[in-house]
């Protein structure tokens, strides 16, 4: 029960430092990110992971990201049913996160176009959306797989590598889709969102998945 409750906590952490920097800092010029810029946003989620590594990943591996849950899962590193548990803890999680944001958003001021940091892509922008979503997500998967082997990875120096992954995709990224790359991310803040977020939200929980099943394909055949 341990790690499940530790993928809970680090979700939860992800969802309110990450999100949290695209809302309050967009407070400045009523733009996501304004405040601090895509570097600073894009920073916060990738310093939330390597935070959340060294904290629960000897005690969960620090997954926090349904997409490397089914990596890791269809790369023959955990049982269906344990990912499956994971991913229910992850969405747990994202909502907790979503929520103290929101309850922050709705007690005070300071708070940008956003009200959790949802997911959106523009009008005719679908296409463009997907295809980040899934390649990018494939990336940041390949780099997890990789790094975290145990004959080939990066040992203790994992969660710093996959941090620094995810905030250079963040840089790439946030102007298209403002950068999910992870289905509970984008479930619980597009919930709590509602309208556009909402209608939305299947691109940005099957364009992760096809990418982390592209990717966990991949290193099979680079590892072998």
């Amino acid at each position: 029960m341990k790690k499940y409750l530790a993928e809970m906590i680090g979700t939860m952490v992800l969802v309110l430092m990450g999100c949290g920097s695209a809302v309050f800092s967009g407070s400045v010029a009523g733009t996501v990110g304004a405040g601090v810029g895509t570097i600073g946003v894009a920073l916060a989620f990738g310093l939330s992971v390597v935070a959340m590594a060294y904290t629960i990943g000897s005690i969960s591996g620090c997954h926090i990201n349904p997409a490397i849950t089914l990596g890791v899962a269809l790369s023959g590193r955990m049982p269906a049913k344990e990912a499956v548990t994971y991913m229910v803890f992850q969405i747990i999680g994202a909502f907790i996160g979503s929520a103290l944001l929101y309850l922050l958003v709705s007690t005070g001021a300071n708070a940008g176009p956003t009200l959790t940091g949802a997911n959106t892509f523009d009008d005719g922008e679908m296409l463009q959306a997907f295809l980040a979503e899934m390649v990018f997500t494939f990336i940041f998967v390949l780099v997890v797989l990789g790094s975290t082997d145990e004959k080939l990875g990066a040992g203790q120096f994992a969660g710093l590598v996959i941090g620094l992954t995810l905030a250079l995709i963040h840089i790439v990224c946030i102007p298209i889709t403002g950068t999910s790359v992870n289905p509970a991310r984008s479930i619980a803040p597009a919930i709590f969102e509602g309208g556009i977020a909402l209608s939305q939200l299947w691109l940005f929980i099957v364009a992760p998945f096809v990418g982390a099943a592209l990717s966990a394909l991949t290193w099979k055949v680079l590892k072998n």
